[in-house]
């Protein structure tokens, strides 16, 4: 195993901002001359991005990979788990689809992936001069630690040392530092080098003495209070948990985004969000479809057939329809799309149950799913003002009828998505239209909405103002001498 520098940041619990520390840390290092690559071994999320070698990867994973100006691979999350039910996910390894299997299926199989996510850690390290190890969840989870790639099963295959994060704005991290260090095993406590407490809010100074306390209680010694830092929110989520974190607006002009139940690549609507002339409103399950709504946006899905069905449990479609009559405009996203058509046919199974159902009838559309999966960087441009597009495609099936004839964009040289008689009901395949600033000018301008956000250089100015804010709250110095220690 290669002796490259590496430290991987494990936390206290899930959503303690794991992911947004090793971006912070990777721009902090990226500005200090060396060249950083992120690596997560297993991730779970339904919030994935493709890689320039053509996988998925977690989304995480390439907004790090951006903080370190690195191109993003597959290798940087060589173990990506895809809800597909409350029991179930997709496994993706190395980029590519491995198979599905159920909760206790993955649990019992996951040990068989560690040559995988060691094979890819090496591949990382090789062309990096220190690699930036992301865990999953906690270590505390001894429930999950047979056969453990994610967290300490990882760290002592790979002999990575760790540092440990506590929220503190989720209350009680002082005993969630405490209680992990109680249930880790004696080797699993010697790998960790130090502790950061993250999302402090007031001042660092009042909690010198909880400081003390953790190391009185575990022997690890404070390597930084990070203070809350409102820039981070601009950076693209990775679990739906953060859906309504960025969203706040005074306009008038409403975008309603229905959350189904296995919602995937939310992302999509970030830098709608960021436009100060929309308000974007996520829809919770139970709640109407806003009647104001200039808009809907039926995002991606995991399980495009489940969701549909979620989607009329909440009685979503009729809300949908009658927004359509009202002359409000429509635009499905990947399996958004599949919705919007007639029929959505899955004689394989390879969505959930074999069988053909009927979608929303508002695009006369037909699609077919298929066990083939396009992962694929794209690029293009609009067909209505021929203004520039780059995204990716994930999905599976294909989608053909009349108003594919009404192609939304042009994909390297082929039509993509369909459009209504009327213009007001759109489809597509490609994820990440929005972030790019010509496209979402011209489509918010065929709502009467002027765009004014600058989407790159938000995402730039966000992770310098977090390399900043850690250079300033952070022992950097003694992060890379413990990196370097393996």
């Amino acid at each position: 195993m290669t002796t490259t520098p590496a430290l991987m940041i494990q936390a206290t619990g899930s959503n303690a901002g794991k992911s947004t520390i090793v971006a912070g840390l990777a721009r902090a290092l990226l500005r200090r001359g060396l060249k950083v690559a992120p690596f997560k071994p297993q991730n779970m999320s339904n919030n994935a991005a493709v890689a320039v070698d053509g996988g998925e990867i977690g989304r995480a994973q390439a907004v790090q990979a951006r903080a370190a100006r690195m191109p993003p691979s597959v290798h940087m999350n060589p173990v990506l788990l895809k809800p597909e039910t409350d029991t179930g996910a997709q496994v993706i390894v190395q980029g590519k689809r491995w198979g599905t299997l159920r909760t206790k299926n993955f649990l019992e199989k996951k040990a068989a992936l560690m040559p995988a996510v060691l094979e890819s850690f090496a591949h990382m390290c090789d062309r990096a001069d220190i690699v930036l190890v992301e865990g999953a969840g906690s270590p505390a989870e001894i429930n999950l630690r047979a056969g453990d790639i994610a967290n300490m099963g990882f760290a002592a295959a790979a002999n990575v040392p760790v540092v440990l994060v506590g929220d503190i704005d989720r209350g009680g991290v002082i005993a969630s530092l405490a209680g992990t260090h109680l249930v880790l095993a004696p080797e699993e406590r010697a790998r960790i080098h130090g502790f950061i407490i993250n999302k402090f809010r007031g001042d660092p100074a009042l909690f010198d003495s909880g400081l003390t306390a953790v190391t009185q209680l575990t022997g690890w010694p404070s390597l930084g209070v990070l203070p809350w830092l409102p820039q981070a929110a601009r950076l693209p989520a990775e679990d739906a948990v953060d859906l309504d974190r960025t969203h706040a607006s005074t306009s008038t002009r409403i975008v309603a985004v229905p959350v189904l139940a296995r919602i995937a690549n939310f992302d999509d609507l970030d830098p709608l969000g960021m436009e100060p002339g929309v308000k974007l409103v996520f829809v919770r399950p139970g709640e109407p479809i806003p009647g104001d709504a200039d808009v809907v946006i039926l995002p991606g899905s995991k399980s495009t057939i489940g969701d549909l069905a979620f989607l009329r449990a909440q009685g979503w479609d009729i809300d949908i329809k009658a927004h359509v009559r009202r002359g409000g405009h429509l635009l499905g996203m990947c399996g958004g799309y599949q919705m919007l058509g007639r029929t959505i046919a899955d004689p394989d199974g390879v969505d959930g149950v074999p069988g053909t159902v009927d979608g929303l009838g508002l695009l006369a559309i037909d699609t077919l799913m298929s066990a083939d999966k396009s992962t694929t960087l794209v690029h293009g441009e609009h067909c209505a003002t021929g203004a520039a597009v780059a995204g990716y495609e994930i999905h599976l099936g294909r989608s053909e009828g009349a108003d594919c004839a009404r192609p939304l964009l042009m994909i390297d040289g082929r039509p993509d998505g369909a459009i209504s008689p009327s213009g007001r009901v759109q489809g597509t395949y490609v994820h990440g239209l929005f972030t790019g600033d010509a496209f979402r000018k011209a489509w918010l301008a065929n709502l009467g909405i002027a765009s004014s956000l600058a989407y790159d250089a938000q995402i730039e100015a966000a992770l310098d103002a977090l390399a900043d804010h850690f250079e300033q709250h952070l022992d950097i110095d003694a992060l890379l001498k413990i990196a370097r220690s393996r």
